[in-house]
């Protein structure tokens, strides 16, 4: 007698009652039931009591999963206690399932996976390190206050540099700044005494930098200048040095600059004299030391520029950076940058559509400050392609970097093309460029209609591979959910790219589910990774009906997030993130054969390393992805996992039902060697922690083995700059016994168990 398995079914999550058996990662394959054969010797009794006891740890877990917190289900189910509705509501929850009792096994059982492992059986493609790729855009504080190491905003003292969005938040934050732009000065500068009033005016057309420079007018009695708010790294160096260009109007020509305490200008902690020696604009450079214990970590401070007297003068193009910079940009964002082992460094996103890159090249004191149109917020210019090539040196990656095909012309991007061929590595060209970005959407400045995006594709890639015959182009595709006539109309052309660009940055907390509980969205977003495995295949099948492209154009995945406002759900920056960046990867392991290219969001800011008052930490993703890149692994081996699984419904609006997802992803791999064997292991459950039994065939386990978990009491919790350390990987031990491994996985974690072959 033979029988399947079912499935228990609550309000539309399907949720698989018994381990039941294997799970086969072959490669390529989903994971696929098999038969399993009833126990001979069945015994009614205690098939029973199991039963109970298994329906009453499902109903809990299942219940949390489809919209009930742990401990509202914990109280319902309390009720359930007594001898007579105890039995009754497990038998109901039995007969509801309509699962043959003699499918039932201990409840023990459930806390155990097993995990078969056949080393001699690799998928028929290697683990390309570009599927660990990353992204870079100027969004937020990524560049500037970021990886850009100046400490000062707004140097030129512009104006117009944030979209009126951006300025109210900015204004919300520091609402002081209403008073300090009605008399004069520029967001986010402040006069030292707001009492003196109208002592500063701006000066259009007699600038050294942009578009106009500001008028300080001394007062014969009284120190007067302007300040602005700074977080100094003092936690790390106390010397800075920075720049600034003056013009002398009139008086003796003296200027400070200056460290004070907060809102205390009475409070100076370091003071440098200037004097002008010039009647017309000129540089002057200044050096400062803050003396050791004058400013605690992460207590801010005001950078003062001021004069006494009658002195009136011109004050443009400020700086301030720490003197441990390298080459202007910050040395604890290289050296985690570095640590990440990301082969490629994407430089895009949707300002790409309005950027042109000459702003961004020559002298940096004279590059132009804007409004990056995409975001709202300032662009100086000052980190360019030169900074970002340089920036890509130090961390070890090659450059891969968007075209402007929104305001820009098929000339322009050839004329980049050559300009980073000339200055990068040996200058042999052959580097990765993406045509646009997100072309598809009305947000893209300047985004071409469906009509016309395959002929726009195809001249500015006729002019890339004019210049540079060897030059890897990706085109822009469309997202998983709604990629069918836009990849359609550009697989048209598809001899003018080598691949499909797919993103996916989701909401996290966007679902269909009226009213979810915060466990839904996280089992509905520890999903999707492999929900996308699907459309993925479904898009690569596009392209192999098409006599063009059929294997000559694969996928690039050049973005993926996971947003929310809310950090209590699944986001970038936390431990729910981290988690799902990691079902993310496994999935892109077991496609690389198609996906040969993907990029995180990003490497600097959201999923990668963030900064904050000057202190620079990782988000818990960071450290998944780093445990990832970091793995010797190029070969996928067939998987075979025992584990329980679940499914959703009406879950994201990008891809609402996903069926059958294992709460435990495990993905093998051997190294180039075969020397080395490597486990990535997702535990999905939010509350429950999982054995797993490894046996492994073909690979003699040596005894010097380790492992690396990842893990927090809650996926809500994250890293910050007061405790920028609360997650990160932990050394855990494995059992190595007769060829068998044994591995303990805390819930909503990540663990990396590195195997060595026997010698």
């Amino acid at each position: 007698m033979q029988h399947y398995v079912r499935c228990a079914e609550i309000n539309g999550l399907k949720v698989r009652v018994l381990p039941g058996s294997p799970l086969v990662f072959s490669g390529l394959a989903r994971p696929i039931y098999r038969k399993r054969k009833t126990v001979p010797n069945f015994e009614p009794h205690l098939a029973l009591r199991r039963g109970i006891h298994v329906g009453f740890i499902f109903a809990r877990d299942t219940l949390a999963a489809n919209g009930m917190n742990s401990r509202a289900c914990c109280g319902v189910l309390g009720f359930v206690k007594s001898r007579a509705v105890w039995r009754c509501a497990c038998l109901l929850f039995l007969f509801w399932i309509r699962c043959d009792a003699q499918s039932l096994r201990p409840a023990s059982t459930y806390d155990v996976a097993k995990v078969e492992i056949d080393a001699s059986k690799k998928a028929p493609y290697k683990i390309p390190r570009t599927i660990f790729g990353t992204f870079l855009e100027p969004i937020g504080n990524s560049t500037y206050g970021g990886l850009w190491a100046d400490l000062i905003e707004n140097p030129s003292l512009e104006e117009g540099l944030w979209s009126a969005a951006e300025l109210k938040k900015v204004l919300d934050r520091e609402p002081q700044l209403v008073r300090a732009s009605e008399l004069g000065l520029p967001v986010p500068w402040e006069p030292l005494f707001y009492e003196q009033q109208n002592r500063y005016a701006p000066r259009w057309g007699d600038v050294f930098n942009s578009f106009r420079s500001l008028q300080i007018m001394g007062l014969a009695d009284a120190e007067v200048g302007i300040r602005q708010k700074i977080y100094l790294p003092v936690h790390r160096i106390l010397d800075y040095s920075g720049s600034l260009y003056a013009k002398p109007l009139s008086g003796s020509g003296t200027l400070h600059v200056s460290i004070r305490q907060r809102n205390r200008p009475d409070v100076t902690f370091a003071n440098t004299m200037i004097t002008l020696k010039n009647t017309d604009w000129a540089r002057y450079d200044f050096h400062f030391r803050v003396p050791a214990n004058a400013l605690k970590k992460l207590e801010p401070a005001d950078f003062v520029i001021s004069m006494g007297g009658d002195t009136t003068m011109l004050v443009d193009q400020v700086t301030l950076l720490p003197d441990d910079n390298i080459d202007g940009m910050d040395p604890d964002m290289i050296s985690m940058s570095r640590a990440m082992k990301s082969p490629i460094v994407r430089f895009g996103g949707n300002f790409t559509s309005a950027y042109h890159w000459r702003d961004g090249i020559g002298p940096r004191e004279k590059r132009v400050s804007m409004m990056n149109v995409a975001w709202g917020i300032p662009e100086y210019n000052t980190f360019g392609t030169d900074e970002f090539l340089r920036f890509c040196e130090l961390i070890g990656a090659r450059p891969q970097v968007a075209l402007n095909l929104g305001t820009g012309t098929p000339e322009e991007a050839a004329d980049w093309v050559s300009y980073i061929d000339e200055h990068w590595a040996n200058k042999s060209g052959g580097l990765t460029w993406e045509l646009g970005n997100e072309l598809w959407g009305k947000f893209q400045v300047g985004y071409p209609t469906l009509q016309r995006v395959a002929e726009r594709t195809k001249a500015f890639s006729g002019a890339v591979r004019h210049l540079d015959p060897n030059a890897v182009l990706i085109a822009t595709g469309g997202d998983e959910d709604t990629y069918g006539d836009w990849n359609s109309t550009q697989l048209q052309n598809a001899s003018a790219f080598n691949y499909l660009s797919t993103h996916f940055v989701v909401t996290t907390t966007a679902v269909q589910k009226s009213a979810p509980s915060e466990d839904f969205l996280a089992l509905a977003n520890f999903a999707l990774p492999i929900g996308l495995e699907t459309k993925l295949r479904e898009m690569y099948g596009q392209i192999q009906s098409n006599t063009q492209s059929r294997d000559k154009v694969k996928i690039a995945f050049t973005e993926w997030l996971f947003w929310a406002q809310n950090n209590a759900i699944v986001r970038y920056d936390n431990m729910g993130g981290a988690v799902a960046a990691a079902g993310f990867l496994n999935m892109l392991m077991r496609n690389a054969d198609i996906v040969p290219i993907s990029d995180m969001t990003g490497i600097i800011f959201f999923g990668g390393i963030q900064k904050e008052r000057s202190r620079v930490f990782a988000s818990p993703a960071y450290w998944a992805f780093r445990m990832y890149a970091n793995a010797a692994a190029t070969g996928v081996l067939e998987t075979r996992v025992t584990s329980p699984e679940y499914s959703i419904e009406e879950g994201s609006t990008r891809l609402p039902k996903i069926d059958r997802v294992p709460y435990l992803d495990v993905v093998a791999t051997l190294d180039d060697s075969n020397d080395t064997l490597t486990l990535f292991c997702i535990n999905r459950y939010l509350s429950r922690d999982l054995s797993v039994d490894f046996s492994i065939a073909g690979f003699p386990v040596s005894n010097n083995s380790s492992s690396k978990t990842l893990f927090a009491p809650s996926i809500a919790m994250k890293n910050d700059e007061t405790n920028p350390e609360a997650i990160r990987p932990t050394n855990v031990s494995v059992l190595v016994d007769k060829g068998k491994v044994q591995a303990h996985l805390r819930p909503a974690s990540v663990t990396v168990v590195t195997l060595h072959r026997t010698r």
